[in-house]
């Protein structure tokens, strides 16, 4: 993951569900600018969320399976997301098989939803083939509190 669209593991159950959250800063470089001020690309919204499925993944499976995105059956956008919005992401897996499974989820703002997802299938593959298995862990630790961020 290139794009670290997460800051901390709230809480999670193994291959079941995740709720993460990301602290929105002006200094980011990912906005667009509209009329009515900079808001978070809807593909970077929708990202964040794939995100937090990905890392419930990561985590349910020791760091052995990544969710690599496939598709996306449905997304709303409901509000832009804007500099300074702390936004909670929840995912829960609806199925699961040996190399693939789908995720439904929502982005929320001060307890409103923002974005609502469904059907977001994944392709399970081998994580080391993407990322060294060490830069997961510390990844991982940090965020679930366990280590320093940075």
């Amino acid at each position: 993951m290139r794009f670290h669209l997460i800051d901390r593991i709230e809480s999670w159950e193994p291959m079941q569900r995740i709720t993460a959250r990301k602290v929105t800063s002006a200094r980011e470089s990912y906005w667009q600018h509209g009329e009515s001020g900079p808001a978070m690309p809807f593909g970077m919204a929708l990202e964040s969320l794939c995100q937090a499925g990905a890392w419930l993944v990561l985590l349910s499976s020791d760091h052995r399976l990544r969710a690599a995105l496939l598709t996306v059956g449905e997304v709303t956008m409901h509000r832009d997301i804007v500099p300074g919005d702390t936004v909670r992401l929840h995912a829960e897996v609806v199925s699961i098989q040996d190399n693939a499974a789908v995720v439904d989820g929502y982005a929320e703002v001060a307890g409103q939803k923002v974005l609502d997802a469904r059907n977001i299938m994944c392709a399970l593959i081998d994580a080391e083939r993407l990322d060294d298995p060490a830069d997961t862990a510390r990844m991982a630790g940090q965020l679930l509190g366990e280590g320093p961020i940075g």
